[in-house]
């Protein structure tokens, strides 16, 4: 009985996650970040998910605003050069922010904290300190990621497995 409740938490937990990102992983300027490599066999897509996913998942654990944890953490790369940058790392750190925030801002319409998280992931490298609490939420599960995907990688199995999984979701929203 406990594991078909949790079961069905979880599938309402991914659905509602899914409603908030859906129009956005439908645009092909977001689809395009499946072709950058990001950490190690992670694309950046599937590194936006996982920050996207988590930070919706703690935001609505301590009453945030989880839409905009969602929608923050999906577009928080969205930057399409390399990020592989040798002497140059440091620089890209700090500057491929602003780069997502005006890529973002071109495709869909931002609130003030959505903006934030953009800006700030970075905040242990630049000076800028988030304001919102869903900005630190994004800014720490983004680094728990990038640790995550730097030590353990993902094979190539997983990644797909984690695709359908979330197309099916997708689809099924979309039916409804």
């Amino acid at each position: 009985m406990a594991i078909t409740r949790r079961s069905s938490f979880r599938q309402r937990v991914r659905a509602e996650f899914s409603e908030h990102v859906a129009p956005l992983l439908a645009l092909s300027e977001v689809q395009k970040l499946d072709t950058c490599i990001h950490h190690v066999n992670y694309t950046r897509l599937s590194h936006s998910l996982d920050v996207a996913y988590l930070s919706f998942c703690i935001a609505k654990l301590i009453g945030g605003d989880a839409k905009s944890c969602a929608r923050g953490g999906l577009l928080h790369d969205m930057f399409y050069g390399d990020d592989h940058g040798g002497t140059k790392k440091l620089d890209h750190m700090k500057s491929h922010p602003r780069e997502a925030l005006k890529n973002a801002q071109a495709v869909c319409e931002l609130n003030a904290i959505e903006e934030d998280i953009i800006l700030k992931h970075m905040w242990l490298v630049n000076s800028d300190m988030p304001r919102y609490k869903e900005s630190f939420i994004v800014t720490f599960v983004d680094k728990a990621c990038a640790v995550r995907e730097r030590m353990f990688g993902m094979t190539k199995r997983r990644t797909q497995r984690r695709y359908r999984r979330l197309a099916a979701v997708l689809q099924v929203m979309t039916v409804v």
